[in-house]
């Protein structure tokens, strides 16, 4: 059994937490050093002031905990492996979380839950308030530690893949209605606006994203490959594809978006099945550990009484 003294384990818990603090302080001193050298260069009339109205209007846990957080992403930033911010920042777009600092809040959150682990060890293992012996003791810490590991992690992929869920549910109707206004004379945009009036949700949103890159000067092409990239979805990729290739080829529209909606139809379709077909398999498991067993225990419960008071 582990047996780590109290004072060690204190000392390594304040240790971590005078990092922290040392580190904030650090960025802060950064901070100060950076703002008077703006000032200096701006000249003693033009500083721009340091509270505003706007943060004297945010609540006093917003504007200390502002700087703070500030310190957590950076550290986040600043450790985590190569390539993982970016894939980070690319599941937000997948969720529709397209807020500027949802990034940083998110590495913020790991690094307090990061740090949160030796705590954590220390409660669990030390002080042990439930009382736990042996491996229940370790088996608690490994549990609580994994999530405070890798719950932020799991919780934004549940998000994208919830939006992902979404958005293929709704791409057969949403092709329908765009193949209809298709036919009906109107333009492959004003048929988006008309889907995105009548058929609201997290497709529409991303057509409408879509058409304001467009508006805003993008070429169509350009415009559906981000949006591909935003939700990541093969159904998607492979309607957009079929756009993409329509304006280059001069096919007409009309009849990709038919031929596209049948296809989604038989795949909506295709993988209702499979979802019938795994649902015996899933309810296997709580019928053998749960149902099972008590059926058993009423059926052969008085006849194991029975046969034990005969013999």
């Amino acid at each position: 059994m582990l047996d780590i003294p109290p004072e060690i384990a204190v000392g390594g818990v304040g240790f971590a937490f005078a990092l922290v603090i040392f580190a904030f302080l650090s960025q802060a001193e950064e901070k100060s050093v950076v703002r008077e050298s703006l000032r200096q260069l701006d000249g003693p009339g033009d500083a721009e002031p340091e509270f505003t109205d706007e943060r004297l209007e945010d609540s006093l846990l917003t504007r200390a905990m502002g700087p703070l957080g500030e310190v957590f992403s950076k550290l986040g930033r600043k450790y985590t492996p190569h390539g993982y911010i970016e894939q980070v920042r690319t599941k937000h777009m997948s969720a529709g979380i397209f807020d500027a600092d949802a990034v940083d809040r998110f590495l913020a959150t790991k690094v307090v839950l990061i740090i949160g682990v030796l705590p954590m060890f220390y409660i669990t293992l030390i002080l042990n308030p439930l009382g736990l012996e042996g491996l229940p003791k370790y088996g608690l810490f490994v549990v609580l530690a994994a999530v405070m590991l890798m719950g932020p992690d799991s919780s934004l992929n549940r998000k994208v893949e919830a939006r992902q869920t979404e958005i293929l549910s709704g791409l057969p109707d949403v092709l329908d209605l765009l193949t209809i206004s298709v036919e009906a004379g109107l333009g492959f945009e004003q048929a988006l606006d008309r889907c995105i009036e009548n058929v609201p949700g997290a497709l529409s949103d991303e057509f409408a994203r879509m058409l304001g890159e467009t508006r805003a000067g993008a070429a169509r092409a350009d415009a559906l490959r981000n949006m591909d990239e935003r939700i990541a979805v093969a159904e998607v990729r492979s309607f957009i594809l079929a756009i993409i290739q329509a304006d280059t080829f001069g096919v007409s529209i009309g009849r990709v978006l038919r031929a596209q909606a049948e296809e989604m139809r038989i795949k909506r379709r295709q993988l209702a099945q499979e979802k019938a077909q795994k649902a015996p398999v899933k309810m296997l498991i709580p019928m053998v550990f749960c149902i099972f067993p008590s059926i058993f225990v009423v059926i052969l419960g008085p006849a194991v009484i029975n046969i034990s008071k005969a013999f």
